[in-house]
């Protein structure tokens, strides 16, 4: 019998980097995306924007607001609109959990990152807190810090 070619479990779509910058991320939490066809096609070509995201507990489910999915140019069947409201996929204690620590922490919920796991498209949630100003500036500092002492030590330390 063959040996069948291994599929990569997850596939990269896109990451909002500037969720980590803005954010401080407290818990992550993976959900499925509930897609058209032709949405699908467009994700596959990684046409996706971040930009202005966010994602809210609503009274029946959990939905994902502003994520912009450029439209698929072979589209033959209904115009779907690129920043449309979609539901995300999650079991209901988990949303219950969700939307109780968003109440009572007064968190937000922000995207991190879209993939394919296993075919399926998936959404990567963070459970979020607003950072400060100097908040900002701390991380961008030491940001900084690090860059500058793994330049100054590359290539001094060879064995």
């Amino acid at each position: 019998m063959a040996k069948s070619a291994k599929i990569p479990d997850k596939i990269q779509i896109g990451t909002n980097r500037k969720a980590r910058h803005h954010f401080e991320i407290l818990e992550v939490f993976e959900a499925g995306l509930a897609l058209k066809g032709p949405e699908v096609k467009s994700l596959r070509d990684k046409k996706v924007s971040f930009e202005g995201t966010y994602a809210r507990v609503e009274d029946d489910g959990i939905f994902i607001h502003k994520l912009y999915i450029a439209p698929y140019p072979q589209n033959t069947l209904e115009d779907i609109a690129p920043d449309r409201t979609r539901k995300l996929l999650m079991h209901k204690r988990e949303i219950r959990k969700l939307k109780e620590r968003q109440d009572l922490e007064r968190l937000t919920l922000t995207v991190l990152e879209i993939y394919f796991l296993r075919g399926w498209a998936k959404v990567s949630l963070g459970l979020a807190r607003g950072k400060k100003a100097k908040d900002k500036r701390a991380d961008l500092r030491k940001k900084d810090a690090s860059r500058e002492l793994s330049r100054s030590f590359k290539g001094k330390f060879r064995a």
